[in-house]
């Protein structure tokens, strides 16, 4: 099983609102998922991630989607 860490979407019409999420990369992006690692909320700008549950995703193989790696750079979620 391949593991994704990515955004899955809430909210509702022109207000959206992501969970940060690790799943299986076959399931659809608002299905099921093995756990919530954080929220995003791009209206305010506001990202907020257990990054050792994410270190602990990533150790164990998962890989982040190109839009999720990008938010952990510019929130600087995984900088040691």
């Amino acid at each position: 099983m391949a593991v994704k860490i990515r955004l899955q979407r809430f909210g509702s019409k022109k207000r959206p609102f992501y969970r940060v999420v690790a799943s299986d990369s076959r399931a659809p992006r608002d299905g099921k998922f093995l756990e919530i690692v954080g929220t995003y909320d791009p209206l305010i700008d506001e990202v907020k991630v257990d990054s050792e549950k994410v270190e602990k995703w990533i150790n164990n193989g998962a890989k982040p989607t190109d839009t999720v790696k990008s938010l952990f750079k510019k929130y600087k979620v995984l900088d040691k």
